[in-house]
């Protein structure tokens, strides 16, 4: 799936706590990436105006699991 996650982590229009997220998702293994990329969205949704879907559709996640 498509991710915008590499260029998220240098916008000022994403809360630093998803930037940070993002960052760790790029450097983290495998196993771990997703749990960041999860993690980014959860903020992302929170602390935006954006629904869950597009919150997980923007670091490359499917579905909507944000609650």
């Amino acid at each position: 799936m498509f991710s915008l996650a590499p260029l998220l982590v240098h916008s000022e229009a994403v809360p630093p706590a998803a930037r940070e997220a993002l960052r760790a998702a790029i450097v983290a293994s495998p196993d771990r990436r997703d749990a960041e990329l999860e993690s980014a969205a959860r903020i992302l949704y929170t602390d935006t105006e954006l629904d869950c879907r597009d919150a997980r559709e923007l670091v490359g996640l499917s579905g909507c699991e944000c609650g």
